[in-house]
């Protein structure tokens, strides 16, 4: 590891942008962001605590998501051609409906919970009675705060659900379908009463539907269901439309702080919140009684509770199982209790958005289906053995597990993804429908090549069936683009997708909701793989399915013992064991350039990809990728995207600050990033070429969903790989700094790693002291009861 000496110059740090607006300002953040949420990057106590929540974060004016990181979808349409079709992003938004009306109707389907909680006591007895109130129709007493989950079923028969239509063309790039024009002045007028920006009353209107204004008038907190509007900025709102009547005891407020810390937490990648911590995280944002106001976000269907029986030691996997309060419609529900009878089992109150909880319950119960059902039986046993046979170390293992399971869990660096590679290969060649999908287009492009390259492994079957003669290898597509029906196989008459093999790549970028309609959308038999690195970060949205899986064990699981080449593969192996070591770099291909303030970062940082990786290591600056920790500060993503503009593409920026050749990153939905370039602009809005495909970003969505691309933050860069990348770690980035972001960031360099170190012994602590920041999830406690029992 080589180091490049700098002479020292003025040392004048400047803050990093680290969190969203000092608590109490009164400027409202605007709602369309365009970048994805780093919801790693937030302390654990920050899902409660918003104010920590790290640069990137929807509560950041100039960030996206969701999301991520709320859910809500900014769409912009194709161009190029003479009838554009729907976005992308617009077409995933329908998916996602017609999911949610899925599961909607199963949940509607479901009978009255089963009497159960006999045991049980205090809280949790009282939430016991609180949802059974709420189910019958009454309102739940005043002394209980919380309602119970209703009752969970045991994995279904699949309910096919019609194949989403293909958007027809339209005459002009679509975007989202906006409220009523007379909706939006009405809501306009109201905010400015209230003192709000006039500016939130597009989004505020399409949340509130056609009667926002009067919605807003008689609970004015509902303001804080926008985007990046903060609890103190709707305090301010109610204030000026209330007068005397608002207090912090109104209910309203009280329900409304509850929606949106879950809302918070869900940006930092929970599914759900425990009841202590909810209940004291209100109380810090001044709600004067904390349990009524979760009681009433309970009572008007605003959010759920659970009940989850904690894992004793010594339990077996079954008996440590539990289901929502209220019992479980499970046929082994009473031989459970009859089990348990005499014994007071321990359990913990969640509470959690409908959302994320159904989706969490929906990939369960379709990651059950197959892990009981039997695979289709494509090709022989003998076929499967001779496949396997020909392909090398872990490849083979990954092949043969394949073979006689529903599931398979595959980990590994990227030198892995030969292995699924061979998979692909092996089962295309076996009369398999086999596909690849990646979370987005970076990952795809970069398996398709892999897929075409004859050097890597490629496993012939022997004698058996011939491969059909449609293609000559599997395909990869991206997973938004397989689950719309705009790439891939499409779906057969039951609605499934019309595939045998899915394996998907990156499988720690899915979050809860993706998975859920991955797995509803897989057929009878199929066989799904997913592979990925555990060590890199995690889902921008929240949940973290590939770890939860990883811990359950219910399925097979296939370690890669191929190892990634060179000193980049020694650095980046070692940071994921914790070990930050020296290694022998003759070919410069990792260097060190130590820096004393944010003004010397970006300085040498523009000099690197403009000048020394060009002319020292032979990679171009356009196949250079320059990530950094946040998108604020003197040396984030906006500041050095700035330079390396003016230094690269300087022109004046007259299509909303960019100009042809610009290198962009766009977003179409939240926590989904598109790499690509600006061709140019007419009234129809701003043209670029992302992924091999002409986007027309209308003008008004251009400055929410369009930014500068020459540097990425490590969450938006995930599933990619450049020749070069740069990572800047300005002084004050020390708080986002962790073992994972500093093993995604430096491991999406392929031949070239220059880091810009300015973090001093920050980052040896970071790579041995700080994993992964802890989510709260329920999918552990779902999937436990498919666990075999290992007695």
């Amino acid at each position: 590891m080589s180091t490049e000496p700098e002479p020292a110059s003025k040392d004048t740090t400047d803050a990093v942008d680290t969190g969203p607006d000092t608590p109490g300002t009164a400027e409202v953040p605007a709602p369309d962001t365009p970048d994805a949420a780093e919801p790693d990057a937030v302390e654990p106590s920050s899902a409660t605590e918003p104010d920590a929540v790290e640069p990137g974060s929807a509560t950041e004016p100039d960030t996206t998501e969701p999301d991520t990181t709320a859910e809500s979808a900014a769409d912009s349409g194709d161009g190029g051609e003479a009838a554009a079709q729907v976005s992308e992003g617009e077409a995933e938004l329908a998916a996602q409906r017609v999911e949610r009306e899925r599961i909607e109707r199963r949940k509607a389907g479901k009978q009255g919970p089963i009497d159960a909680g006999g045991k049980l006591s205090g809280t949790a007895a009282d939430l016991l009675a609180a949802v059974r109130a709420v189910e019958s129709g009454e309102k739940p007493a005043a002394a209980v705060f919380g309602a119970p989950e209703p009752a969970r079923r045991p994995a279904p028969e699949p309910v096919r659900r019609p194949r989403p239509a293909h958007p027809e063309p339209a005459a002009t790039p679509a975007g989202p379908v906006g409220p009523a024009p007379e909706t939006v002045r009405s809501v306009r007028d109201v905010l400015a009463e209230g003192g709000a920006p006039e500016s939130l009353a597009p989004q505020t209107a399409a949340l509130l539907g056609e009667g926002a204004e009067e919605a807003l008038r008689a609970d004015p907190w509902q303001l804080l269901r926008v985007g990046g509007v903060r609890p103190e900025q709707a305090d301010g709102f109610a204030r000026a439309l209330l007068g005397a009547q608002c207090g912090p005891d109104d209910e309203r407020r009280g329900r409304a702080v509850t929606v949106w810390l879950l809302e918070q937490a869900a940006l930092a990648g929970h599914t759900a919140l425990e009841l202590p911590r909810l209940t004291a995280t209100l109380a810090q944002r001044g709600v004067p009684d904390p349990d009524a106001a979760v009681q009433g976000a309970l009572a008007e269907g605003e959010a759920l509770a659970f009940q989850d029986a904690l894992d004793e030691p010594g339990a077996r996997p079954e008996r440590a199982a539990s289901g929502a309060v209220g019992g479980s419609d499970g046929e082994g529900a009473e031989g459970e209790s009859a089990e348990g009878e005499g014994e007071e089992r321990p359990v913990r109150v969640l509470i959690g958005l409908e959302r994320y909880a159904l989706a969490e319950e929906s990939l369960a119960d379709g990651l059950a289906r197959l892990v009981n059902s039997p695979p289709k039986q494509d090709g022989s046993t003998p076929d499967w053995e001779r496949a396997a046979a020909s392909a090398q170390g872990s490849a083979a293992e990954l092949i043969r597990a394949v073979a006689g399971h529903g599931l398979v869990l595959h980990t590994g660096g990227e030198a892995s993804l030969a292995e699924p590679a061979a998979l692909l290969r092996a089962a295309h060649a076996l009369g398999l429908r086999a596909w690849a999908a990646a979370p987005g287009p970076l990952g795809r492009d970069r398996f398709a090549a892999l897929l075409g390259d004859p050097s890597s492994d490629s496993p012939s079957p022997g004698p058996g069936p011939a491969a059909p003669a449609t293609a000559a290898v599997p395909a990869a597509v991206t997973v938004t683009g397989l689950l719309t029906g705009a790439e891939g196989p499409g779906r057969d008459a039951d609605g499934a997708l019309d595939l045998d093999l899915l394996v998907v790549l990156d499988a720690p970028q899915l979050d809860v909701e993706a998975g859920a309609l991955l797995a509803e959308s897989l057929p009878d038999g199929a066989r799904l793989v997913l592979t990925g690195d555990p060590a890199v970060l995690w889902s921008v949205g929240p949940g973290r399915v590939f770890a939860d899986l990883l811990a359950a064990r219910l399925c097979p699981q296939v370690a890669s013992r191929r190892p990634d080449p060179g000193p980049l593969g020694e650095l980046v192996s070692g940071i994921g064991i914790g070990e930050l070591g020296q290694v022998e770099a003759p070919g410069k291909e990792v260097v060190i350039v130590p820096v004393r303030d944010a003004g010397e970062a970006v300085h040498r940082t523009v000099q690197l990809v403009a000048d020394s990786v060009p002319r020292a290591i032979g990679v171009p600056a356009e196949e250079t990728q320059v990530i950094t920790p946040g998108h604020g500060g003197a040396a984030g993503t906006r500041a050095l995207n700035a330079a390396l503009k003016e230094r690269l593409n300087p022109g004046p920026g007259r299509f909303g600050g960019f100009d042809p050749g610009d290198r962009v990153v766009h977003s179409p939905a939240p926590g989904r990033v598109l790499p690509g370039r600006v061709v140019g602009a007419d009234a129809d809005g701003l043209h670029l070429s992302c992924a091999g495909e002409t986007v027309v970003v209308p003008q008004d969505r251009v400055e929410g969903s369009v930014r500068h691309g020459w540097v990425l933050t490590a969450h938006q860069a995930l599933g990619g790989r450049w020749p070069a990348v740069v990572v800047v770690l300005p002084g004050d980035a020390v708080p986002a700094l962790s073992r994972p972001w500093i093993y995604t960031a430096f491991g999406r360099a392929a031949r070239h790693l220059s880091v810009v170190h300015g973090v001093e012994q920050a980052l040896p602590r970071a790579v041995s002291e700080i994993p992964a920041k802890p989510r709260t999830t329920r999918l552990p406690v779902l999937l436990t009861p498919q666990v075999p029992a290992t007695d």
